[in-house]
C-alpha cells in the first residue's frame, strides 16, 4: 500500500524474506505480471544477472520510505543504495503507472479474504 497517495502500491505482493528466496529473487521467470511485485527484505542492492527482462527497482528506507527509484533496469545491470533497507522489484514502468515516487511511504497489507 502506498500510503502517502493511499492507493495501492501493487496488487500481488510476493516477499523474499529468507536466504534463500532473497538469493533466488526473479531469476528463472520470463516476466513479473504486470500487477505484481517482489519485496526483498534486507537487501540494498542487486544484480540482473541471467534474468530476461528489464524491472523497476524501488528502495526503500528501514520505515519504508521510497528512498531511490531504477526504472528500466535491463539484463546484466547492478543497482544498489545504501540508505536502502529493501528492495521493491516491479515489472518495467511499474513504479510510474502505479504512483510511486520517492518520499512516498509504503505499507504491506494482507489481503482480506
Amino acid at each position: 500500500m502506498n500510503i502517502s497517495k493511499n492507493r495501492p502500491a501493487v496488487a500481488e505482493l510476493e516477499v523474499a524474506d529468507s536466504f534463500l528466496t532473497r538469493s533466488i529473487g526473479l531469476l528463472g521467470r520470463k516476466q513479473l505480471p504486470e500487477e505484481a511485485g517482489l519485496l526483498i527484505t534486507k537487501c540494498n542492492s542487486i544484480h540482473m544477472h541471467f534474468m530476461r527482462f528489464a524491472i523497476d527497482v524501488v528502495f526503500i528506507d528501514e520505515a519504508m520510505r521510497v528512498v531511490e527509484i531504477v526504472p528500466k533496469l535491463r539484463p546484466w545491470r547492478m543497482a544498489s543504495c545504501t540508505r536502502a533497507r529493501h528492495t521493491l522489484e516491479l515489472p518495467a514502468g511499474g513504479a510510474q503507472s502505479n504512483g510511486i515516487e520517492v518520499g512516498n511511504e509504503l505499507s504491506i497489507v494482507e489481503a482480506e479474504g
